[in-house]
């Protein structure tokens, strides 16, 4: 079944009815709230049917929105591939944080305390470490 056929199904079978985005929102919060519960609790089949019903609550959000699902999917595909490359630069006395290979910041380091610290924040943010 087509991503669209499927969402005006669901659009045509919903429970309640509403046009305000910050009802669907309410929704969808809720049963993946209730999904979360569940797998806390170490329920998987019923975290499972909450997720289910989550997607429906997902899909009636994206057409109150008026969010193609086709372009929803496509743009974040684009947004994933776009990874930043962050890399951070260790020199003698300083640390340097570039971004796409432009320079985008840096501090000084004094002592080995400051250089864990410091690969410490890279690590947190992704950035490839390199020594000079």
């Amino acid at each position: 079944m087509d991503i669209r056929e499927a969402i005006e199904s669901i659009w045509k079978n919903r429970k309640y009815t509403t046009d305000d985005p910050k009802t669907t929102l309410s929704h969808l919060n809720e049963e993946v709230a209730e999904s979360l519960k569940a797998l806390m609790k170490g329920d998987i089949d019923k975290a499972k049917r909450e997720l289910q019903d989550a997607m429906s609550c997902l899909f009636i959000a994206m057409r109150v929105l008026e969010l193609d699902p086709v372009e929803a999917v496509n743009n974040q595909i684009k947004q994933m591939q776009k990874r930043n490359e962050k890399t951070m630069i260790f020199k003698d006395d300083k640390v340097e944080i570039y971004v796409n290979g432009s320079l985008k910041g840096g501090w000084s380091i004094w002592d080995k305390e400051d250089i864990r610290e410091a690969e410490k924040i890279a690590k947190e943010f992704g950035c490839e470490i390199k020594y000079k």
